[in-house]
């Protein structure tokens, strides 16, 4: 089962990349999502060896996006700051760049999707010739103010089908998107249009004590994350399932115990 256990750096963040390789090889992980700090002083292709001789696949690049500004200056800025997240991603040999779109609270939801879908339209042909699809994640409605006009799996499908380009579609962050009542929905139609590029997973912990740092291992919140998996296989999705958890809590704990309690979760949970 472990076959398909991908976990994300920033789900064991006090372990510098190399100490996560490690730990996750013995482990029996099989692959591994790389946030960009994690990179920082290192060289990509050189991180892409060591990736590959501990027996891993890098699944994905975290993270992208961020498009929507009142200032054009910045909006441009940004455009250029993902090219250069791009060609990272290719380097480091990751077939995707996570999206998290961003949002700006001085104008309205619907201006800063407009910028978002701009912005995907502009890169798209940077990503196709680096090899690199761009996965757009929905988040919470929480996060809107600042962090995602998308926030629904419908709009992410949405934005994709207009975009109609072979490196555009939606990651599927079960954090974000458990609530909607039209999930099931959702899902069908982005497998069915073969743009699902990624499935995370974590909970959502009862209650939530912060609204960023506070996700829970699988199986020790609400979320019904076996539902949504068997719907998933059901429909033929046979991608990597990425451990993504952003914890204060957990990140205090000695990592390598807390990597056997991910292990476990997801065994018995996922």
């Amino acid at each position: 089962m472990r076959s398909r256990l991908c976990i994300h750096t920033i789900t064991t963040k006090p372990w510098q990349i190399e100490k996560a390789l490690t730990a996750y090889q013995d482990a029996g992980v099989k692959g591994i999502s790389v946030w960009r700090d994690a990179t920082t002083g290192r060289t990509p292709t050189v991180l892409r060896r060591q990736i590959a001789d501990h027996g891993l696949q890098t699944v994905s690049y975290v993270r992208g996006g961020f498009f929507p500004s009142t200032s054009a200056q910045k909006r441009q800025q940004a455009i250029e700051e993902n090219k250069r997240i791009i060609d990272e991603a290719a380097a480091l040999g990751a077939p995707l760049v996570v999206m998290v779109c961003g949002a700006d609270p001085e104008q309205s939801l619907q201006a800063s999707v407009a910028q978002i879908e701009e912005g995907m339209t502009r890169l798209l042909p940077h990503a196709a010739a680096a090899g690199v699809k761009l996965g757009i994640e929905p988040l919470h409605p929480q996060y809107a103010d600042t962090r995602s006009a998308i926030v629904t799996l419908g709009q992410a499908n949405q934005m994709a089908a207009r975009l109609n380009h072979p490196a555009a579609g939606v990651v599927l962050d079960v954090y974000h998107v458990w609530w909607d009542p039209d999930l099931d929905h959702e899902i069908e139609r982005c497998v069915a249009a073969d743009n699902l590029f990624a499935f995370h997973v974590c909970d959502w912990r009862v209650p939530t004590r912060d609204a960023l740092n506070d996700r829970a291992l699988m199986g020790a919140g609400c979320i019904d994350i076996k539902r949504i998996r068997r719907k998933l296989d059901t429909l033929g999705y046979t991608g990597f399932i990425e451990v993504e958890i952003f914890s204060t809590a957990y990140w205090e704990l000695d990592q390598a115990v807390y990597l056997s309690q991910i292990v476990a979760a997801y065994e018995q949970h996922v």
